[in-house]
This record gives structure tokens, C-alpha cells and sequence, in this order.
């Protein structure tokens, strides 16, 4: 059974969360989901039957959102163009951003959440390699789209070919629209806000960024209204997943961290048990001739408890003896106290 997470703490029973090992994971699943949109290329033509299936589905169903969208972000270059840097980047800032948000302010809920966004990332990979689909944008023109990030490309980073940077179009695949994780990881993101946010700012942001996002998917061409259903539908289905995923992964992730975390942990404080051999001190007897005084300070005792200042002494008074356990005798039987025997004579 996965270990409860511990509230108020950035960490589980047992176990604290460290960035320098959550870093490399997300790293990680990231590089695999990128590759994987490689490998799960498609036949070209395949693809294309998807996407006009699915425009055919919406269009009978009226759901044919795009269409018109477009046209007005087609239209208008102070929408397009906004539009298109938003389909470009925050897809790759906002989630991150998000991520290291709940680590460092919400970690008793990161790990949950973290498992979330990526089991969901996987069940959409997984949509990618089995429907193939070719975006509005790619479609012929007779369908009626304009790829707007085409269209606007001087104004950014990009080319013709996506969000991806000019010269490394051949790095991404075209045909990943189903479903669009674009809007799933703003639903992620939306949902995280809202829960976990307190400022009315952050519930506005919790609304307004994937309702923004699902617009602008659509009316830049890069995603069919059916393709933003099914982002949300993979989202649901990875929240769906989070616990039983986490209680089949969590005992290998406990022995990966009994292997290559603890040991070197403990190697690093074992030292050899060594029990000290104490002598105990042989403090000499006080009688009532003699006084152990330290040599440090060379005080003068006038009486039981008073002392003089440092190197300060009265009329007819003797300075003790620096040796330790030797006694000093009085200079006269009037200057011992009341009750002390006089010396014999």
C-alpha cells in the first residue's frame, strides 16, 4: 500500500520530495511522449480520412466551431496573432509553471497531481499512435481553413509547419490533433488553480485559461471541437486512473529509492561506537584547617562564602596556598573562627 502523504509537509511518510530527482522524471516522461509522437506517425492518407470524418461528424452534429472561428482569427490580425503566440509557448510555460507552483506551495497534493498530468499524457500518446489525425489547417482548401500560424508567421518564431521553430518542422508530428493535449494540460492547469488557489485572481485564471485555450485551438486550425472533447475525456480517464496507478507504482518507486537513495545515506554517518574510558576525580577532603582554592585566581577567603576581588587582601590575611589539598595555618588563634581549636603549643 502507497504511504499517505503527510499534510502541512512537502513530503510522504518516509519520504521528502527533492526537485533533483523530480526533475529528472518529468524530464524524462516529457522526452518519451515527444518521442513517442514521432514513432506513432501515421499513413498520410489515413490521417486525412480522419480529419474529414471528424469534420463530417461535427458539421452533422452542428459542432462545426471552427469554421467560423478561424474566418474571424483569419480576418483579424490583432486576434490571429495573439492567438498564435498562445498556441506557441504557453502550452510549454503555463503547465511547468503550474508544476513547480504545487511543489513548492502545495507539495502534500504534487504527487497526485503529477501522476495526473502524466498518466493522461500517456493515454493521449496512445490516441495519437491509434487515430492518426490530420488537423484543419492541413486539410485541402476547399474544406475552407487558413493556417493562421502560416499566415502570421513573420510576426513570430515559427514556420509554416506548426508551432514548431523554423527548420525543425521535420521534428514534430503534424498529425497528433486526437486528442488535443493542448486543452488537456490547460484543463490540468484550470483544475489545479481552482482548487488550490485562494486570490479571486487565480479562480479567474482557473476558468479563463482553458476556456481561452480550447478557443484558440480551434480558431488557429491546429484542432477540431472533437479534438478538445477528447482532450478533456483523456483527462478524465487519467483522474480516473491516479489511484490505481499509484498503488502498483508506488512499492517499485519505494525499492528504487531503498536501492539507490538510503544506503549512501547511511554510509555517510556510520561511525564505529568507541565508549570513552572515564577516570572518575579524587577530590580531597576539606577539613576545617585547610581550604583548596585555585591557583587561576588567587582570591583571599575572609570568611565561609564571601570572597575579595582578585589579588585584593585585608590586614594579617595569608594568601592561600596555590597547591591544591595543602592547608594553610592562621597567623594567630584569633583569626581562625568561632569554634576552630587554637594550635597546640
Amino acid at each position: 500500500m502507497p504511504k499517505k502523504d503527510v499534510p502541512g509537509t512537502g513530503r510522504t511518510r518516509g519520504h521528502r520530495l527533492r526537485w533533483w530527482t523530480e526533475l529528472p522524471l518529468i524530464v524524462l516522461v516529457y522526452a518519451a511522449y515527444s518521442a513517442g509522437r514521432l514513432l506513432a506517425r501515421g499513413d498520410v492518407s489515413s490521417a486525412v480520412d480522419h480529419g474529414v470524418g471528424i469534420l463530417k461528424a461535427e458539421r452533422f452534429l452542428r459542432l462545426d466551431a471552427e469554421s467560423p472561428l478561424n474566418r474571424v482569427f483569419t480576418a483579424h490580425a490583432w486576434i490571429g496573432v495573439p492567438a498564435d503566440f498562445w498556441y506557441a509557448s504557453l502550452h510549454y510555460l503555463v503547465t511547468p509553471a503550474v508544476l513547480v507552483w504545487l511543489f513548492r506551495s502545495r507539495a502534500v497534493h504534487y504527487r497526485a497531481a503529477r501522476a495526473w498530468l502524466m498518466i493522461s499524457t500517456l493515454i493521449g500518446l496512445v490516441g495519437f499512435t491509434l487515430l492518426p489525425t490530420c488537423p484543419p489547417r492541413l486539410l485541402s482548401a476547399g474544406h475552407g481553413f487558413v493556417d493562421t500560424m502560416a499566415q502570421y508567421s513573420d510576426y513570430g518564431w515559427w514556420g509554416a509547419e506548426a508551432s514548431a521553430p523554423r527548420g525543425l518542422g521535420g521534428m514534430t508530428n503534424q498529425y497528433a490533433a486526437m486528442p488535443s493535449l493542448h486543452v488537456g494540460w490547460a484543463l490540468w492547469c484550470g483544475v489545479m488553480l481552482w482548487r488550490y488557489g485562494r486570490s479571486p485572481l487565480t479562480r479567474a485564471a482557473a476558468v479563463a485559461y482553458p476556456l481561452i485555450t480550447t478557443l484558440v485551438v480551434m480558431g488557429t486550425a491546429n484542432h477540431y471541437f472533437l479534438d478538445a472533447v477528447a482532450g478533456a475525456v483523456v483527462m478524465g480517464v487519467g483522474l480516473l486512473l491516479v489511484r490505481p496507478v499509484r498503488r502498483l507504482t508506488e512499492p517499485v518507486m519505494e525499492r528504487l529509492r531503498e536501492r539507490f537513495m538510503r544506503p549512501a545515506a547511511a554510509s555517510s554517518v556510520t561511525v564505529p561506537a568507541v565508549t570513552p574510558t572515564i577516570t572518575p576525580a579524587v577530590t580531597p577532603p576539606v577539613t576545617a584547617s585547610s581550604v583548596t582554592v585555585s591557583s587561576a585566581t588567587e582570591s583571599s577567603i575572609v570568611s565561609g562564602e564571601c570572597q575579595t576581588s582578585t589579588g585584593e587582601r585585608f590586614p594579617r590575611q595569608r594568601k592561600q596556598s596555590a597547591l591544591p589539598g595543602a592547608a594553610e595555618p592562621s597567623a594567630h588563634p584569633a583569626d581562625a573562627g568561632e569554634g576552630a581549636a587554637a594550635p597546640a603549643r
